[in-house]
């Protein structure tokens, strides 16, 4: 027996959550320019309007 839709969204939201928490570390973690926009690249294919850095 399949899964119902709200079950699939969540499960969707759960996954985009954890993997955005780890791209944000790997952000943070990366020392040139050109890792940090391969990344960005990453989190706006999963999630367009996400931030990465914190405004200061």
């Amino acid at each position: 027996m399949g899964r119902i839709e709200r079950s699939r969204e969540l499960a969707r939201r759960r996954a985009r959550k954890s993997k955005l928490k780890k791209l944000r570390v790997a952000y943070a973690a990366a020392k040139t320019e050109s890792e940090k926009q391969d990344i960005q690249a990453k989190v706006f294919r999963l999630s367009p309007f996400a931030v990465l850095e914190q405004p200061s």
